[in-house]
């Protein structure tokens, strides 16, 4: 059934929003929630701006969504990164009479903001694709409710055994290493560097990641994965990373935010061996879903190599990809050539 319109937007409060927020049919996305904030302000050219509530004539909410302040190429604009989030059915008439709402709202409050970047599920005649950066719109999520032999059920039958073959591999060992110093994670941004590479995409400066993992504490977690070589005799030697992954944790969600591994991870099956510690970590802490952070589709060809490996972890669902919405189409479109011809002269 589509809302009722018109919907009106309005201010609310860090509880306020939460306590909405948590109506919703998955666990709140940190990028939405206030834990956020000390990121958007740690990153130079990012500030937080509201949290608002979208709500129908009779002041039901319908939606909510946190949107903070970001700049590409001298033009400002909103970004509601992983919102808003919807109370009522995803339909493409519920989400266009939210956006209709949002969009009338920010073109007043945000007088300055050149366009909206903000997820949906459904494509429109009034959303672009966007302008520089990578969205996806599948992925895969981990329910972490049954016991660990019903998760691991959830897998592929080659997801399964490799699993439990790298369980007996004594030689490799995972830990949690939140809290590492800069020194400590270059031996990590190296590995990264080399995923990178051979995979095609380009990563930020070591300082990103630290900034990321200092500013989202203690959401931000970092685990490695470590071969150990055998002494003479016998003991294992202190051990070398081969594959790492920063997990995001809120509430009562995870997320797998960024991860590497090199070539003898790849040998050793290091990558699946660390999801497996980590996804049996956060059930125990009571996390309820772990969410691989998408995979490749038509919208996102970038991650089609990262889509078999994650496929051996459950079904690949649908989520809400992000969009671009003008709110100065003059300047947007204006922003559009001067991108264009950008990449034209850099061929």
């Amino acid at each position: 059934m589509s809302l009722p319109t018109p919907l009106r937007v309005e201010v609310v409060s860090d509880e306020r929003f939460l306590e909405l927020a948590r109506r919703a049919d998955h666990p709140v996305p940190i990028e939405q929630a206030p834990a956020w904030d000390a990121y958007d302000e740690a990153v130079p050219g990012r500030e937080h701006l509201d949290r608002l509530a979208v709500l129908a004539a009779d002041d039901a909410p319908v939606a909510v969504v946190s949107v903070s302040r970001y700049e590409v190429r001298g033009f400002p604009y909103v970004w509601a990164k992983h919102g808003p989030i919807p109370l009522v059915e995803r339909t493409p008439e519920n989400e266009k009479a939210i956006r209709d709402a949002l969009v009338a709202d920010l073109t007043v409050r945000y007088p300055w903001a050149t366009f909206l970047r903000m997820h949906a599920r459904h494509a429109a005649p009034d959303l672009r694709e966007l302008l520089q950066t990578v969205t996806f719109d599948h992925t895969v999520i981990i329910d972490l409710t049954p016991d660990s032999d019903a998760i691991m059920s959830t897998f592929s039958k080659r997801g399964r055994y490799k699993i439990r073959r790298t369980l007996k591999d004594e030689a490799m060992t995972v830990a949690e290493e939140t809290g590492l110093g800069a020194e400590q994670f270059e031996e990590l941004y190296g590995i990264y560097r080399e995923t990178a590479e051979g995979a095609g995409f380009g990563i930020f400066p070591a300082d990103m990641y630290l900034t990321m993992l200092e500013a989202l504490e203690p959401h931000a977690r970092i685990w490695v994965a470590r071969r150990h070589d055998a002494g003479e005799d016998g003991t294992l030697e202190p051990g070398r990373a081969v594959a790492w992954v920063l997990a995001v944790v809120h509430e009562d969600g995870g997320t797998d935010y960024y991860a590497a591994n090199n070539l003898e991870a790849r040998d050793t099956n290091a990558a699946l061996r660390i999801k497996w510690e980590i996804l049996m970590t956060l059930k125990a802490e009571g996390v309820r879903e772990y969410d691989l952070f998408g995979v490749g589709s038509e919208r996102a060809p970038q991650l089609m190599g990262v889509r078999e490996f994650k496929q051996q972890f459950g079904e690949i669902v649908e989520c809400d990809g992000a969009w671009d919405v003008p709110l100065k189409p003059l300047r947007y479109r204006a922003l559009v050539a001067a991108l264009r011809l950008k990449r034209a002269i850099s061929r």
